[in-house]
């Protein structure tokens, strides 16, 4: 599924394109399942389209595929075999060349390909590396020590919801944010204190650590809102870019999951915790693959408490292919 001209939900279509090849290093995977990320939203719309520049349309979304081990090329060691069911960082404005998750197939370097996490099926398993490997990464960016409080934002979400059992999982103190609705959802993930969402809701974190958190992660993209909930000289993690300014000496800690698509310690570890319990996998929705469009349409509407996932077992050769020049 991809795009010939940026737009809205629309402009993705069934595309034809010839089988990747694998080259040294690199891994050739029959996907299964792929989520739907907002980030894919952004590639779909043009908002990445100065990271594509070097690629030819169409343009293929998705950083998340679960799948199986078709081939591998020159030089990828036996960490990974033929057959193998595995999970997939993919970086459609990095190495993939414009092509993301959201395809039959898709070459993706070894490094950024891990075991899939055990007795998890593909659909649950294609919700996992993007998001909690962003959320990994916004953990070790802010550096909290053991008994340090964390504040997460956008609790409900995928993002925070990573957060929220990562850091738990580092033996912090986790302070979570959540709408009535989604309360029960949030303290299942394990947070100390869950706080209302939405506006106010910096000071509603003060009152229960009135020094302020040493660090706050932040899902829900308020930024300047939440500066008050922070401790003199602490620090934030911003998802979405935000560049201050700050106050009291509190750092931004910019978070950028493609600088470690290739840390695959990082991603084993990530795909043991799903497998072990430590990290909940959460589906909302499998479509077809040929409903990516109505996927995003969806995922614009919100609500979503867990992942939408485009479902690419059948294929999609039932589904005819368009050309640039499709209305």
């Amino acid at each position: 599924m991809g795009v010939w001209r940026y737009g809205g939900p629309e402009a993705l279509r069934v595309v034809e394109l010839p089988d990747p090849e694998p080259g040294p290093g690199e891994v050739l995977i029959r996907v299964h399942a792929a989520a739907v990320n907002p980030t894919d939203t952004m590639l779909r719309s043009g908002a990445h389209a100065a990271r594509l520049q070097a690629a030819a349309p169409p343009y293929v979304a998705g950083m998340d595929a679960a799948g199986v081990v078709e081939r591998l090329g020159a030089g990828v060691d036996d960490r990974l075999l033929v057959g193998q069911s595995v999970v997939a960082l993919v970086v459609p404005a990095g190495p993939a060349r414009g092509r993301g998750a959201y395809a039959e197939r898709v070459v993706v370097p070894a490094a950024s390909v891990v075991a899939a996490p055990d007795g998890v099926d593909f659909p649950a398993a294609s919700t996992l590396l993007m998001n909690a490997m962003t959320a990994r990464v916004a953990l070790d960016e802010l550096a909290l020590r053991p008994g340090q409080t964390l504040a997460v934002t956008g609790a409900a979400g995928a993002f925070g919801g990573y957060a929220v059992q990562l850091a738990k999982a580092d033996g912090l103190r986790v302070v979570a944010d959540a709408a009535p609705a989604d309360e029960e959802l949030v303290q299942g993930l394990g947070p100390d204190e869950v706080v209302a969402r939405g506006d106010g809701v910096a000071g509603r974190i003060r009152e229960l650590v009135p020094d302020g958190v040493d660090g706050l992660a932040d899902g829900a993209v308020l930024e300047s809102l939440v500066l008050p909930a922070i401790a003199d000289g602490g620090g934030l993690a911003v998802v979405r870019g935000w560049a201050g300014p700050t106050e009291r000496g509190i750092t931004l800690r910019p978070v950028q999951v493609s600088q470690r698509a290739g840390d695959t310690a990082a991603l084993e570890r990530l795909s043991r915790q799903a497998g072990d319990g430590t990290l909940t996998l959460r589906v909302a929705r499998v479509l077809p693959a040929a409903e990516a469009a109505e996927a995003h349409r969806l995922l614009a509407a919100g609500g979503s408490r867990g992942r939408l996932v485009l479902d690419f077992a059948a294929g999609l050769a039932d589904a005819p292919a368009e050309g640039p020049d499709a209305a």
